[in-house]
């Protein structure tokens, strides 16, 4: 079949939504299926377009399997609440517009949200097709929005939240990545109108990880030789810096274990909240930030923690499945995840035995922790084995794009 695909990033883009949409058009095409993936120009990592990719708006791109059509995503300060919502704007309209003149006519649509808009934009496309379309959830917004602050005028966040259940009702199904998000999703749509069964249009299809890029290898490696980590026990936290983790918490665990010369705490990333958090660590020489590696080394970069970390906003794990997780239990190292009580991320934790779970921006309880974990390294490295074991089971790639077209297949046949 012919499948058109809207997603805000793609390949060579490193954004983790990026590498998940790509992975999954490659399982796709491995099973036969057409592609056209509209997307955004490369941008993710400096928040600005990439080197030798400016100068366009629109750029094609026709591969064996179809079309890579990318368009200008509009960059800005991501603490620029109106200048986002317009690039939002501007993206979603060119993506739109690049999708309805696709060459070939597709037989069903997919769209990924963030943004939200682009929902609105793949459900245009499938209507002028007469095909269907399905909305796929990465982070449920705008509910993360609110929760960090980043919207708080009840005007604007009744007109996202309009959109948000406009569009799940007019999709032909909506695919989330956990049972939270699922309870989420048809908490908004049950009862609305055209909403007749409603919450079984949304499935769970959960992101997946590779297990056999990502294995548990040596923790002494050429990033702790490049980054003076050589002998330590480091505790890291590597992915977007940005306002929905609780960086701070890193902050307090290594203010209390300051007067240990062998724990160190790497920031591994970048984002809009680093600056301001390198300045509250500046008194602190236990803590590295160390810039976003290159994809290819992430399993040196996993591999180099004692102690990984996932710190979520409180109410944010109700939103949201971060899908550095499992690139942890698959590297086989323990975690400590700070978020809300019996969420997906909590019960992963919990069940794999591969760490602990804490309540949300608990300083005393994530520091605590952090403690248990370097003072039994023997019990970390159990819960390590254990996390590897249970990811193992998880879904991999070429299964979760089979769920797509188990799907894509269901609708067609409607």
């Amino acid at each position: 079949m012919n499948l058109l695909v809207l997603c805000p990033h793609f390949a060579p883009d490193v954004a983790p939504t990026g590498e998940v949409m790509t992975q999954i058009a490659s399982e796709l095409v491995a099973r036969g299926h057409r592609l056209h993936i509209v997307t955004s120009l490369p941008w993710y990592q400096e928040h600005a377009l990439e080197p030798g990719w400016e100068g366009r708006a629109v750029r094609h791109e026709d591969t064996p399997w179809g079309r890579i059509t990318r368009v200008h995503p509009f960059p800005t300060d991501k603490r620029n609440i109106p200048a986002r919502a317009m690039a939002f704007a501007g993206f979603t309209a060119l993506s739109g517009l690049a999708a309805l003149v696709s060459r070939s006519k597709p037989d069903a649509v997919l769209a990924m949200s963030p943004p939200l808009t682009l929902g609105a934009a793949g459900w245009a496309v499938a209507r002028a097709h007469r095909v269907p379309f399905v909305f796929n959830i990465q982070d449920v917004f705008p509910d993360v929005a609110v929760e960090l602050g980043a919207i708080t005028d009840p005007r604007v966040i009744k007109v996202a939240s309009w959109l948000e259940r406009e569009t799940y009702l007019r999709a032909d199904a909506v695919t989330v990545l956990s049972d939270d998000l699922k309870a989420n999703v048809a908490a908004k749509i049950a009862g609305r109108r055209g909403a007749a069964g409603s919450p079984a249009k949304v499935r769970v299809i959960p992101n997946f990880i590779d297990t056999d890029f990502i294995r548990p290898s040596e923790r002494e490696n050429s990033y702790r030789r490049e980054y003076g980590l050589g002998g330590k026990t480091v505790v890291m936290y590597a992915g977007n810096v940005g306002w929905s983790q609780s960086l701070d918490l890193v902050l307090a665990a290594a203010t209390h274990l300051a007067h240990e010369p062998d724990v160190v705490f790497v920031i591994n990333g970048g984002g809009v909240a680093r600056q301001g958090l390198q300045e509250q660590a500046a008194g602190l020489p236990n803590v590295r930030f160390v810039d976003m590696q290159p994809k290819a080394r992430l399993p040196e970069v996993a591999a180099a923690a004692d102690i990984h970390v996932v710190p979520l906003r409180t109410g944010l794990a109700r939103s949201s499945v971060p899908s550095k997780l499992y690139t942890i239990l698959a590297a086989g190292r323990p975690v400590v995840a700070s978020v809300d009580p019996g969420t997906e991320v909590a019960r992963t934790v919990v069940e794999a035995g591969a760490g602990v779970a804490v309540p949300p921006d608990d300083a005393e309880s994530f520091t605590k922790a952090i403690i248990s974990l370097v003072e039994a390294p023997d019990e970390a490295a159990v819960m390590g084995r254990a996390g590897r074991r249970f990811v193992e089971r998880w879904a991999s790639p070429a299964a979760v794009a089979e769920a797509y077209d188990d799907l894509f297949g269901e609708l067609i046949a409607r």
